[in-house]
């Protein structure tokens, strides 16, 4: 009989981790093999806008819900790359939390240039996790997710969820529990990132910095118990009012004659191995096929037989 039982406790745990891991993973019926011969879901994407001052809640999961961050030292890694990719691309963020097989982020784009820096971010910190742990291949799980926020009616609501998503988890009691997101910034302002803009939020409770800061906590307190702000999203990435669609109205115009062109474009591209063969310079082939728009870097780079890492440095180098 206790042999049974641990048999049967076996199976269930088994089970469990099953469901778990089929949650995570788009389904196979649903995907299709790319260029690189690696699996991509065959659903539409969701049309992503970007223009100057749009703010976005992002987040990116591990490949098939692994872990992202093994320890502090993964974390505290993440926030040097954060804070570099802020630097470069003008990014200013509004809130984060590192969770532990993802991350939230409310980012503002000054220069409209989200995939930009996402496509550092995720990149270089893939490179320097792989680096610490010698491991190979793909640490995210596919493309990040953006939902584009009106900044006047949703942001303080998103700073709240974003925060208190360790205590929805059950990893900490309180917000204040959690060292990595930007709650503990909000109420020790000395130590506060160049990249964080604290100011705004605090401004919306009280002009007074002090009792900014008392109706800020209250405010995060009783945020446990608030509806989720997802329940108002629409068309799959926007989170605003009527008002608030309707101005995107010419952004979402432009981004599909853009997309139009770019199709256009990829029905005459060349082959990796054509881009390759056209120039003894690896270096040009491989900028010239990641500026074609149809490859990603890693699939230059499996093609190349090099880092991506190498294929990012070379393009950088044609970009000057």
């Amino acid at each position: 009989m206790q042999g049974q039982s641990r048999h049967a406790g076996s199976v269930a745990a088994t089970r469990q981790v099953s469901r778990r891991r089929s949650n995570c993973r788009t389904s196979a019926q649903h995907q299709r093999r790319d260029r690189a011969g690696r699996y991509r879901p065959l659903m539409t994407r969701p049309l992503r806008l970007e223009y100057a001052g749009a703010l976005y809640h992002v987040t990116s999961r591990g490949d098939h819900c692994e872990a992202i961050y093994r320890d502090d030292d993964d974390r505290a890694a993440w926030l040097t790359i954060l804070g570099l990719v802020c630097k470069r691309f003008n990014f200013i963020v509004h809130a984060y939390c590192q969770m532990t097989n993802h991350y939230h982020l409310l980012v503002e784009t000054v220069d409209g240039n989200l995939s930009q820096g996402m496509r550092q971010l995720n990149g270089l910190y893939t490179q320097a996790f792989n680096r610490r742990h010698r491991l190979v291949g793909h640490l995210l799980q596919g493309r990040y997710k953006a939902i584009l926020v009106q900044r006047e009616r949703y942001l303080m609501t998103l700073t709240r969820y974003i925060v208190l998503n360790p205590v929805r988890a059950g990893m900490a009691s309180t917000a204040n529990d959690w060292k990595w997101s930007s709650h503990r910034f909000f109420l020790q302002r000395d130590q506060v990132p160049t990249w964080l803009d604290t100011e705004w939020l605090l401004r919306q409770f009280n002009k007074d910095p002090e009792v900014a800061i008392e109706e800020y906590k209250n405010f995060v307190s009783i945020g446990i118990f608030a509806d989720s702000p997802w329940k108002a999203i629409r068309h799959q990435l926007i989170l605003g009012d009527d008002e608030f669609v309707t101005s995107l109205q010419p952004f979402v115009d432009a981004r599909v004659s853009r997309d139009t062109a770019r199709m256009q474009r990829r029905a005459a591209v060349l082959t990796l191995t054509e881009y390759q063969d056209a120039t003894a310079n690896r270096g040009d082939a491989m900028a010239t096929a990641y500026h074609s728009t149809a490859y990603t870097m890693e699939q230059i780079a499996d093609h190349f037989g090099v880092s991506a890492r190498t294929v990012s440095r070379a393009i950088r180098q044609r970009e000057r």
